[in-house]
């Protein structure tokens, strides 16, 4: 007898297998709590220069080695973004994007493109009294950074800020640490 399915049969297969899938992806995507973010951020207070201390590891910053900063300005529309980080072979890099405050946020969740029409989400997780270091993600969990106003942060800050972002589903163990070594001038 021939154990070689029939293409119909086949096709069946793979239909369910993706079925399957797709299946387990909701199951695990609803499984994600809903993720909490402060109840409101003073943007005035929170424009200006922050240096990246950590962040999970993206597509998007893959060029970047070392030196990462970002710079938040209001706009009458929103807050301008300015990127900036330093390749590995000294150049900077730079990117611009736009971010518009989320309705009823109060400040704390923001959408942000640096190609439209792509957004995506900006959530304040934690953030200190004297706007000095902040947690940022997203929650789908896979983004996330710790930032600060100075190029180095106590290590007592970082650790409550990365067990903050265990707690709220992260994977603390990817998190990797910025090295701050010729940290940038301040934008233009």
């Amino acid at each position: 007898m021939n154990d070689t399915p029939r293409p119909g049969k086949r096709r069946l297969r793979s239909v369910a297998a993706l079925s399957c899938c797709a299946t387990l992806l909701a199951c695990s995507t609803a499984a994600l709590k809903p993720l909490p973010t402060v109840d409101a951020v003073d943007l005035p207070r929170y424009a200006g220069d922050w240096y990246e201390i950590a962040r999970l590891p993206n597509v998007f910053q893959s060029a970047c080695a070392s030196d990462t900063m970002a710079r938040y300005s209001l706009q009458p529309d929103g807050v301008s973004v300015l990127n900036r980080c330093r390749r590995a072979d000294g150049s900077v890099d730079a990117i611009e994007g736009h971010a518009t405050i989320v309705d009823g946020s109060t400040g704390s969740r923001l959408k942000v493109t640096f190609f439209w029409p792509f957004r995506g989400d900006y959530w304040v997780l934690a953030l200190d009294p004297s706007y000095r270091f902040v947690l940022v993600g997203e929650p789908r969990r896979h983004y996330a950074w710790v930032l600060s106003r100075t190029p180095s942060l106590d290590p007592q800050a970082l650790e409550m800020l990365l067990r903050k972002a265990a707690d709220l589903g992260f994977d603390r163990d990817r998190f990797v640490q910025t090295p701050q070594r010729q940290p940038l001038p301040a934008a233009p």
